[in-house]
C-alpha cells in the first residue's frame, strides 16, 4: 500500500527536495527495521506463543493505521511537510510492527497443519496483496477528473488517496472477520496445538519446547540464506519504480502513461509477476524444494536484474532502451516472477528439512530471515540511485 501510493506522497513532499528524494527509502527502512525488530522478539517467544492472537492483533492495528492515513488526506492538510513526514513514519512503523506480528503468526500457524500447499497459499495471498493495491490506486486516480500541477509533477487527488487508503481498512476488517470465523471451528482449534483441549486458542496456550535457532539454522542454512538474499535484492525495485517514467511524451500520452498512473502500473506488473511466481512451485516439475543449494544459486543470479533498471527512463532523463514494454515486461514482470518463485519455494521447502515438532519454530525463523533480507535491502537502496 505504501509503495504504490508513491505519486500521492510525491505530491505531499514536493516542496521539500530532500524529503521528495528520500521518502521512499525512508519508508522502506523504517518499515523493515520495525518488522525485523518485532520478528526477532516474537521468534524468541516461542514457548507460549499464541499465534492466532498475534494475527488478530496485527489485523486490528492495520485497520487503525490505514483509517488514520485515509483521514489524513482530508484533515490537517496545511501542516508542514516535516510534520506530515513524521506522521507518515509513525504510520509506517506501526504497520511494520503489525506486519512482523502477522508474518510470524501466519507462517507458524500454517506450518502446524503439516501441509506445504497451505504455506504456498499464504505466499500466493501475499502476492494478491501486492496486486490489489496497485489496481486500487490506478482505478482511484482514473475515476476522478485529472489534476494538473504547475510544476508537472504527478498529481493524485485527495479523494482518490482517501479511497485508496480506506480500501486497506476494509480489507483488514474483512480479513479479521474471516479469520475469526476460521478460529471458531473446532477442527482448527484442535490442530494448532495438537491437543484434544477445545480451549487451545485461549490466552494461555500450552507450553512448547523451545527450539534453539542454531539447531534450525544448521538444517536450513541454504534455504534461509536464499530467502534472505532474494528479498535483499528485491528491495531495490520500489526505489527505481517510483522514479522511472514512461517513454511516451508526457504532454500527449494517455492518462495511463502519466506518472500518477504509470508508477502504480509498473508496481502492478512487478506484483503480477510476483503472484505468478508464487504459484509456479505448485507445478511438480518446477518444484525445487529438494534442491536448496540450487535455490541459493538462483537467488544470487537475481542480482543481474538491478543493472537493467539503469537502462530505463529514470527521472525522465531518457532511456537507453526506449521501450515501456522492455521496462514493464522484461524488467518488472520477470523480476517479480523470480521473487515470487524463489520466495515461495524457500518458504514451502523448509518443512521437508526439519522434524514435525520443529515446524512452527522453523516457520518463525524463515520469516525472520525474510524480514532480515528486506531490512538489509532497504538500507542499500539509499545508494541505488
Amino acid at each position: 500500500m505504501f509503495l504504490a501510493a508513491a505519486p500521492y506522497f510525491q505530491r505531499r513532499f514536493d516542496s521539500d527536495p530532500a524529503l521528495l528524494r528520500n521518502f521512499q527509502s525512508a519508508i522502506l527502512s523504517v518499515s523493515t527495521v520495525g518488522g525485523l525488530g518485532s520478528m526477532i522478539v516474537l521468534t524468541k517467544l516461542q514457548a507460549r506463543a499464541n499465534y492466532p492472537k498475534r494475527i488478530t492483533m496485527a489485523l486490528g492495528i492495520n485497520a487503525v493505521v490505514f483509517t488514520l492515513l485515509a483521514l489524513s488526506t482530508k484533515l490537517f492538510l496545511d501542516v508542514s511537510t516535516r510534520v506530515y513526514f513524521a506522521f507518515l513514519m509513525v504510520m509506517v512503523l506501526s504497520a511494520s510492527l503489525a506486519s512482523g506480528m502477522c508474518q510470524n503468526g501466519v507462517f507458524a500457524y500454517v506450518s502446524s497443519f503439516r501441509r506445504d500447499e497451505y504455506t504456498q497459499g499464504i505466499m500466493a495471498g501475499q502476492g494478491v496483496a501486492g496486486v490489489l493495491p496497485c489496481i486500487a490506486q490506478i482505478v482511484s486516480v482514473l475515476s476522478v477528473p485529472k489534476n494538473k500541477h504547475a510544476q508537472g509533477s504527478p498529481q493524485v487527488p485527495n479523494t482518490s488517496a482517501f479511497a485508496y487508503f480506506l480500501t486497506a481498512t476494509l480489507v483488514s476488517t474483512a480479513t479479521l472477520a474471516a479469520f475469526s470465523y476460521l478460529l471458531s471451528t473446532k477442527r482448527v482449534t484442535h490442530t494448532l496445538h495438537h491437543t484434544t483441549d477445545d480451549d487451545a486458542e485461549s490466552a494461555s496456550p500450552h507450553e512448547r519446547k523451545p527450539i534453539p535457532l542454531t539447531t534450525l539454522l544448521r538444517k536450513l542454512i541454504y534455504l534461509a540464506s536464499a530467502v534472505a538474499l532474494t528479498f535483499t535484492i528485491t528491495m531495490f525495485f520500489p526505489v527505481f519504480t517510483q522514479q522511472i517514467l514512461s517513454t511516451h511524451n508526457p504532454a500527449t500520452s494517455p492518462r495511463l502513461f502519466q506518472p500518477a498512473t504509470f508508477i502504480p502500473l509498473a508496481f502492478l506488473f512487478w506484483n503480477a509477476g510476483d503472484l505468478l511466481g508464487r504459484t509456479l512451485p505448485a507445478v511438480p516439475a518446477l518444484r525445487l524444494t529438494a534442491y536448496p543449494r540450487l535455490l541459493l544459486l538462483l537467488a544470487v543470479l537475481r542480482i543481474g536484474f538491478i543493472p537493467l533498471y539503469w537502462l530505463c527512463n529514470i527521472g525522465g532523463r531518457g532511456a537507453a532502451v526506449e521501450s515501456d514494454f522492455f521496462y514493464l515486461v522484461v524488467v518488472q514482470l520477470l523480476f517479480g516472477v523470480s521473487n515470487g518463485f524463489l520466495g515461495s519455494s524457500c518458504m514451502m521447502g523448509f518443512g521437508e528439512w526439519v522434524e514435525d515438532d520443529e515446524r512452527a519454530a522453523a516457520g518463525g525463523l524463515m520469516s525472520l530471515c525474510l524480514i532480515s533480507g528486506l531490512t538489509v535491502g532497504s538500507f542499500l537502496t539509499f545508494f541505488a540511485t
